[in-house]
């Protein structure tokens, strides 16, 4: 009953909340954010009660089709991740939204979204997954046109096409998953590999990668993350740093190391084609970052950098690259979604969204931009922060393949880091160390010269202190992801 509760109850709350609609902000903020935290309970209930049990079968279609649910150690570090952070976020767009309208909206899709991810990460088999993530493009659809205009529909259209397009892949791969395989999830493979059949397996892997890989924004699916940048922030955090961009990385990790499995890719074409589109996202979209002037543009290619990182990691196809890739999905979460926090205060605050509007405000906004710089640190990767055991994890396994793309792996990983510390150390450096006399020039409303308030800085607070944590505590952080892969 707890990953039932998990799933639906925050898919009934939503539902409920865009029927009861309040008029009172701070009731419908209550019951947004209890609705989160009860959410977050009950999947932390089931990950602590169900981990390692059998599946649930909630429908049986056939002999190896059905609708089925099951707590396993890559499921604990996704739902772990979304519980942790959604409740935040939640605190944080009840501000936010403040000045956006059409919260009642907005907020039951929110909450809708939640359940749906959570059924993603709690899925047993490779249908209820597909199932689960298409719901996800239905449901964050209307979060990413939120403002209903011009820009919002054609970016609305955009995601939804390059969606379709994926999951028309992924259909693919499943099918032939579910033809050739077991009926539920195992690690190290679910495929039986028949005389003369590798080669149409490897096949359809690759296009489960990049069917799967279009949420997960790897080149050339990568272009509806940019366009989704004109939602609100509270949704671009969790596109870019949880719910849809996280859900593509790990139904990646669930087809490779759980489906298809690394003893029929290791060492084949299907392996060096995965591994350098990953390589190349890598070192191309942080290229864009650092000619990106737009701040929340900038993130987002960032984040399809970073996404890649995962990728790799899960795509070099032994352990310690999965766990360098399961790292870093947690690593980058918490850094990515403070990022966007942060931008997001300087345009709710001073309506500025440009890399050179941002000069002289560290002052201003102490708080907002502090975080921005501790997040910035270990997103670049510079020790004892977060990102910097994830980036040697990932740069280790690399290397341990003992081949040449695992040396241009390493490569490219050393590259994005250099380019990283450039687009985000601008951005720092600018706000709190503007040009001579420039600070003097910088005009803003007397009532802007402060951070925002509770709902928004708490979050940011919580977010760097835990960014700082998984740095101090990076080693322990390694260990629990080996634990629950093991």
């Amino acid at each position: 009953m707890w990953m039932l509760t998990a799933i639906f109850l925050p898919m009934v709350l939503g539902v409920s909340l865009a029927v009861w609609r309040p008029e009172s902000r701070d009731a419908r903020q209550r019951f947004v954010f209890a609705a989160a935290c009860l959410t977050s309970l009950a999947a932390l209930s089931a990950m602590a009660s169900l981990w390692g049990r059998e599946p649930l079968i909630l429908l049986s279609l056939g002999e190896k089709l059905s609708i089925a649910l099951r707590v396993d150690g890559l499921s604990c570090i996704f739902a772990a991740l979304v519980s942790v952070l959604w409740p935040l976020a939640c605190l944080y767009a009840g501000e936010y939204m403040s000045r956006e309208g059409s919260e009642n909206r907005f907020f039951a899709f929110y909450l809708i979204s939640f359940g749906v991810t959570l059924g993603i990460a709690f899925s047993a088999n490779v249908l209820t997954m597909y199932l689960f993530y298409e719901l996800l493009t239905l449901a964050t659809l209307p979060l990413v046109m939120h403002h209903m205009d011009g820009k919002a529909r054609y970016a609305g259209r955009i995601y939804l096409t390059y969606s379709m397009c994926g999951a028309a892949l992924g259909f693919i791969a499943m099918v032939l998953m579910i033809e050739h395989g077991s009926l539920f999830f195992q690690f190290g493979g679910s495929v039986t590999v028949g005389a003369g059949k590798e080669n149409t397996l490897r096949m359809a892997y690759v296009l489960g990668f990049f069917g799967f890989g279009v949420k997960a924004a790897v080149f050339p699916g990568h272009k509806w993350l940019l366009r989704a940048s004109v939602a609100p922030t509270p949704v671009t955090a969790l596109l870019h740093a949880v719910a849809v961009v996280k859900a593509g990385a790990f139904a990646v990790a669930r087809i490779t190391w759980y489906g298809f499995g690394p003893g029929l890719l290791q060492g084949t074409w299907c392996q060096y084609l995965t591994m350098g589109a990953a390589i190349f996202t890598i070192v191309y979209a942080s290229s864009k970052a650092l000619r990106t002037k737009h701040l929340k543009r900038r993130l987002a290619w960032s984040t399809i950098s970073n996404l890649s990182y995962i990728l790799l990691g899960i795509t070099a196809l032994t352990t310690a690259g999965l766990i360098a890739g399961m790292v870093h999905l947690v690593v980058h979460a918490v850094l990515k979604i403070t990022l966007f926090f942060c931008v997001g205060a300087v345009h709710y605050k001073m309506h500025r969204d440009f890399v050179p509007d941002v000069e002289g405000c560290g002052v201003i906004m102490p708080v907002v931009f502090g975080s921005f710089a501790v997040a910035s640190l270990g997103l670049m990767g510079v020790p004892p922060l977060a990102g910097f055991a994830s980036k040697w994890l990932l740069a280790t396994a690399a290397v341990g393949l003992g081949r040449w793309i695992g040396y241009l792996a390493a490569a490219a990983l050393i590259v994005s880091a250099l380019l990283t510390a450039l687009y985000l150390m601008e951005i720092v450096l600018l706000a709190f160390f503007p040009r001579q006399n420039r600070q003097l020039t910088v005009r803003v409303p007397k009532r802007a010269r402060r951070d925002p308030s509770f709902r928004m800085t708490v979050p940011l607070t919580v977010l760097s202190a835990g960014s700082l944590a998984l740095g101090l505590s990076a080693g322990g952080l390694e260990q629990a992801v080996t634990l629950l892969l093991r």
